[in-house]
């Protein structure tokens, strides 16, 4: 069975992505997919608990080989490139996943409101909004793993798995908030 975790939105609080991986590595997950925002917290927010961008940074290069791919947040700049030891500067990435095609990006540009051309049962993933989002719309699954570490909306901070049935939306302490089946 392969597991992936998805995380987004860190902010630079080693705390939440702790948390994160710890809950991913009880789901047995084997691969990370970072959707941006790493080590900043970004001049609107608040510090996050844990805040420690040296630190979130070791953590992510210690598990490089786990990485399947980092896209670049609003809040990521060229300077966290020479903390990260993998490549976080594409807008965008592209994977292909059991004939399907995901879409992954940090939300800033491209959004669930602006999508690139896709095909029905492809899945299109985002951050950036901090809201957790598992959802069908016109054929094309829509899924946004919320955040971290400044979750917004009421929701507590999350964090997503993708597996051969699809995508979930999980709480840091693994409550399932949402779960959207890939058909």
């Amino acid at each position: 069975m392969n597991k992936t975790a998805v995380i987004s939105d860190i902010h630079g609080s080693s705390t939440g992505l702790n948390r994160a991986l710890e809950q991913a590595d009880r789901n047995g997950a084997r691969r990370i997919l970072l959707l941006g925002d790493l080590l900043y917290h970004g001049p609107r927010n608040p510090l996050p608990e844990g805040y420690d961008p040296q630190e979130v940074a070791n953590i992510l290069n210690s598990r490089k080989a786990e990485i399947v791919l980092a896209v670049r947040g609003n809040c990521d700049a060229e300077v966290d490139q020479m903390l990260i030891e993998f490549a976080i500067m594409g807008e965008y990435a592209i994977l292909l996943h059991e004939e399907r095609r995901i879409f992954a990006t940090h939300g800033h540009h491209r959004h669930m409101e602006d999508l690139p051309d896709l095909l029905p049962g492809d899945v299109f993933m985002q951050g950036h909004t901090h809201l957790p989002v598992a959802e069908k719309r016109g054929g094309i699954h829509l899924f946004n793993p919320g955040s971290v570490s400044l979750p917004k909306g009421g929701w507590p901070p999350s964090f997503g798995m993708l597996d051969e049935n699809g995508l979930t939306v999980q709480t840091l302490d693994g409550t399932e908030l949402m779960r959207l089946a890939l058909d």
